[in-house]
């Protein structure tokens, strides 16, 4: 087996490297990857991103936002978390078996005292009944990866807010996280490991997957990216990851109604995104205006579905001449 430490802190960039690792590398054995991250959501393939994420929040807190290749649910990783993957040759009885793919972790945390961790249900991993991990799988032309997330010391008081989205804003089609009780795996584990970093967790638990104590004693198995990678792991960051077309764009269609009540009357707005774009806009409400609010609808029909797109948008015209005496900020909030 080969080892690689990833050596950025974007989850953009690493996932790119694990795509370009399990495409276009070829390895005589299995290849593990690890990879920390600061702040950020991962959008399982087949979500609509805006559907799992507290929009406001993440953007105040600057949270990177992207979507991976793989099915399954959203999940929160930050500085706290290590991700692994597992890059293997494909076949139809490795597809699907989280169990057997996560059984190193799973050894590797019991021998570091967390004796009751397991995997459970699907594909999480679990400790005392509480997940710490969540996991998923890709494969193309005969290669795999099985990646997952594995909170070794995260703020989970952040993760409450920025995957919490208010259900009746947003419907669509996309498929849905699962919440589920979380944890972090440190208090599991045996005195001498509660008090590592995150990287020193991350090289002890290479060393037990590799069963050596010194992780200088299988450097030649630690895997080095060339020139050659990294522009073309740069290529699939621009084509993908750090790409809104790829992020928000590919989110299955969905609608958004946003209602409120002010002094000068009810303002009820509908959108329909349509490939994260707004296909169409219905304004209704008993409000009062000197000109028509077709021309607001006009404005927004074709733009990205996005709070600064839109305020930039409004922010241009005269919204007092569409709806008397509201103030404009309370507009643009209720249109965002």
């Amino acid at each position: 087996m080969y080892f690689y430490r990833m050596k950025s802190n974007d989850i953009r960039d690493n996932l790119a490297t694990e795509q370009y690792l399990m495409n276009n590398v070829d390895f005589d054995e299995p290849l593990v990857l690890f990879y920390i991250q600061k702040p950020c959501i991962i959008v399982g393939h087949n979500q609509n991103t805006l559907e799992e994420i507290n929009s406001d929040y993440v953007k105040e807190h600057d949270i990177t936002i992207t979507r991976r290749f793989s099915g399954g649910g959203a999940v929160y990783d930050d500085l706290g978390n290590v991700s692994f993957s597992f890059v293997v040759n494909s076949d139809d009885d490795n597809f699907g078996d989280f169990q057997k793919l996560t059984k190193p972790i799973i050894d590797a945390l019991k021998d570091m005292g967390a004796t009751t961790a397991e995997v459970s249900g699907r594909n999480d991993l679990m400790v005392d009944g509480k997940k710490f991990s969540g996991n998923a799988m890709y494969t193309k032309n005969g290669k795999m990866f099985s990646h997952g997330t594995l909170a070794y010391d995260v703020d989970l008081s952040v993760l409450a807010k920025a995957l919490n989205v208010p259900k009746d804003k947003i419907e669509s089609k996309g498929i849905k996280s699962v919440k589920s009780r979380v944890t972090n795996v440190k208090p599991y584990l045996k005195p001498e490991f509660q008090d590592l970093t995150t990287e020193q967790f991350r090289d002890r638990l290479i060393m037990e997957l590799f069963h050596t104590d010194d992780l200088s004693k299988i450097a030649d198995k630690e895997y080095q990216l060339t020139d050659a990678d990294k522009a073309a792991i740069k290529k699939l960051n621009d084509d993908y990851y750090y790409n809104w077309d790829w992020v928000y764009g590919k989110s299955p269609d969905f609608t958004v109604k946003n209602r409120k009540h002010f002094t000068m009357g009810t303002i009820d707005v509908r959108y329909l995104v349509s490939n994260g774009k707004i296909e169409s806009v219905e304004i209704y409400g008993d409000y009062f205006g000197k000109k028509d609010s077709q021309d607001v609808k006009n404005l927004l029909v074709g733009t990205e579905y996005n709070s600064d797109k839109i305020t930039q948008l409004l922010e241009s015209i005269d919204l007092d001449q569409y709806f008397s005496g509201i103030p404009a900020s309370d507009v643009i909030d209720l249109f965002k």
